[in-house]
């Protein structure tokens, strides 16, 4: 398996914090591992809270359905919450009667509350595909062009260093081609863990950017940037007059009815039931509680609130036309290769992986304080989300747990 961008960026912007050790972990790909059922080992074992305590809970389901059904993905959960690591995992099935929620551990190391299935979370870069979706409704309606330079729409932005908006296409933005640097990589951590709710300000984190060469020349390779959404972002509200947040609500969250799903803006609490969010920021250290967190770090590359069940609901309405038109529903799903040994590509927003039971995963996956999230689906209807509340500071292994989880709900096995 190899590491996936958006857990490579933060990875990247972690590093000062952790790389005195030797041993502590990387983080790696959570979608891209779409490849081969992780073996679960028998045995049990405890995860640390942050008083060195331990606690340990077998996974439950919020549904109806017997307790013998999916013993595969319970067994993932468990291993996540205790094994691995995790505080508290859940797993949402779409696709089926009524859904199922699968939880295991806790929401709150503090007072042991178990986790939630309806919990909400930070869904980190699980808020590209909303982005990609606004910028596509906008290119139907003919208010974008897809192969335009960024630099119509955002006039000298995009300069400095190389870099230069009249040589860059929306397109390219959105399927991270464009070569413009990440401004993750260049994000001090502990600005972010030591004072998580500072606000940021978009163009200045693109300035931080730009303020380094590009990658490559435009069009000539694949590299994840946060920046390319940052921008797509500012792009929306020069196009619409309005923030990018109030289109998602208006284009997708409204006529979706996706209640628990939310853009917060400057808001740094979680309104509504939903997990804790913690960090390790070192081999040794104890969580951290970083559920309070200024959004503006992340804007349109990763801001979003969401739950299991709403992130299904919505990868399942995309992937049936309900939110684009034909033609730029295919622009979406028109991937490149990412490297990834795996098979996996890169569309505008939305990243494809083969199934090991045959045909393609579609979704996307987050990484940002406090949350580890990855959600895909299959053209027939079938979604599942999962999260744990740990991040950065998971291990290889709940990363690679997380995959199986979902890949296990995809495939029925």
């Amino acid at each position: 398996m190899t590491c996936h961008p958006e857990y490579d960026a933060w990875r990247r912007t972690m590093t000062a914090l952790t790389s005195e050790d030797a041993h502590m972990t990387r983080y790696r790909r959570a979608l891209g591992g779409l490849l081969a059922l992780v073996a679960v080992a028998g045995g049990t074992a405890c995860a640390r809270g942050d008083d060195a305590s331990a606690w340990q809970y077998a996974a439950h389901a919020t549904t109806d359905e017997a307790p013998a059904d999916y013993p595969g993905l319970r067994a993932l959960l468990h291993r996540l919450t205790t094994k691995d690591g995790g505080p508290g995992a859940l797993v949402a099935l779409g696709g089926r009667p009524g859904g199922a929620v699968l939880t295991s551990g806790v929401g709150d190391v503090n007072s042991h509350a178990l986790m939630r299935g309806d919990s909400l979370f930070r869904i980190g870069s699980m808020t590209k595909p909303f982005v990609a979706t606004v910028v596509l409704q906008l290119v139907g309606e003919g208010r974008v062009v897809l192969d335009a330079p960024v630099d119509r729409y955002l006039p000298g932005v995009v300069r400095g260093h190389g870099n230069d908006g009249r040589r860059i296409t929306v397109r390219q933005l959105l399927q991270h081609t464009s070569g413009i640097p990440d401004y993750l990589d260049y994000l001090k951590p502990e600005d972010v863990l030591n004072d998580p709710l500072a606000h940021y300000d978009t163009r200045d984190l693109v300035k931080l950017a730009l303020a380094h060469p590009p990658a490559f020349e435009p069009g000539t390779d694949w590299r994840y940037s946060n920046t390319g959404y940052l921008l797509a972002g500012m792009l929306i509200e020069q196009v619409t007059g309005h923030p990018y947040g109030d289109e998602i609500r208006r284009r997708v969250i409204e006529p979706l009815g996706l209640r628990q799903t939310s853009v917060p803006d400057d808001v740094s609490e979680i309104r509504g039931p939903h997990a804790r969010g913690y960090a390790r920021p070192g081999k040794d250290a104890p969580l951290k509680d970083i559920t309070a967190l200024n959004p503006t770090v992340a804007g349109p590359s990763g801001s979003m609130i969401s739950s299991g069940a709403d992130f299904n609901r919505f990868l399942d309405a995309l992937l049936r036309g309900k939110l684009l038109a034909p033609t730029q529903l295919h622009d979406m799903m028109r991937t490149r290769p990412t490297g990834d040994p795996g098979g996996g590509a890169y569309g505008l927003g939305l990243e494809s992986h083969p199934l090991p039971c045959g045909g393609l995963a579609w979704g996307h996956d987050g990484g940002i304080p406090g949350y580890q999230t990855t959600g895909a689906a299959t053209a027939d209807g079938r979604q599942a989300t999962a999260m744990v509340n740990l991040y950065p500071g998971g291990t290889n292994a709940q990363n690679d747990d997380m995959t199986s989880a979902v890949q296990a709900a995809l495939c029925g096995s």
